[in-house]
């Protein structure tokens, strides 16, 4: 048996699970989630629980059956917490700014940089150099997140960019100086 796969997703109150053959819908206080997952991996909710099984032994159904698991459970911590990330902006006149459709950032570009959040997401900045994002879908976070740093990565000689909060950028040394 997978180690994660056999334990099963416990189910907190004020959160309801349902599965409709192999689509699992996840309602709680901070939103509803809906996926579907693989054909191979049976799903069923027993009282307070939500039990994963697999069809054998194999190891792609060793690993669905992990996967498919984890998957349910990031979906109720989900609606019942939430996921955040920071992000930290260094640099001379880096900013962000909140606004009602996402964030506005000035990064050194000749231009402002106009992002739109998706569905389910709340980006806030409590201070100009710092980016909160929150929502109620793991991969959605990590992904708004991803994006986010990918307009300005942080580059090694001043370490200037956007980076994830507590990440280490590995410095360079830059030119050893004239004669």
């Amino acid at each position: 048996m997978s180690r994660i796969g056999k334990l099963p997703v416990g189910i907190p109150k004020g959160v309801t699970v349902a599965v409709n053959g192999h689509r699992v819908s996840v309602k709680g206080p901070r939103g509803e989630l809906q996926r579907t997952l693989h054909e191979d991996v049976g799903v069923k909710v027993e009282g307070e629980q939500v039990l994963v099984t697999r069809p054998s032994d194999e190891p792609n159904h060793k690993a669905l059956h992990g996967l498919s698991r984890t998957l349910i459970h990031n979906m109720v911590e989900g609606v019942t917490r939430g996921y955040s990330k920071q992000l930290e902006i260094t640099g001379v006149g880096y900013k962000a700014e909140p606004k009602p459709f996402g964030l506005v950032l000035s990064l050194g570009l000749s231009h402002q940089i106009e992002y739109r959040a998706p569905a389910g997401i709340k980006l806030t900045a409590p201070q100009p150099t710092q980016v909160v994002i929150e929502g109620a879908d793991k991969e959605v976070v990590g992904q708004v997140a991803a994006e986010l740093r990918s307009l300005r990565p942080p580059e090694p000689y001043k370490g200037k960019g956007i980076k994830y909060a507590g990440e280490i950028i590995r410095r360079k040394a830059g030119k050893a100086g004239a004669k």
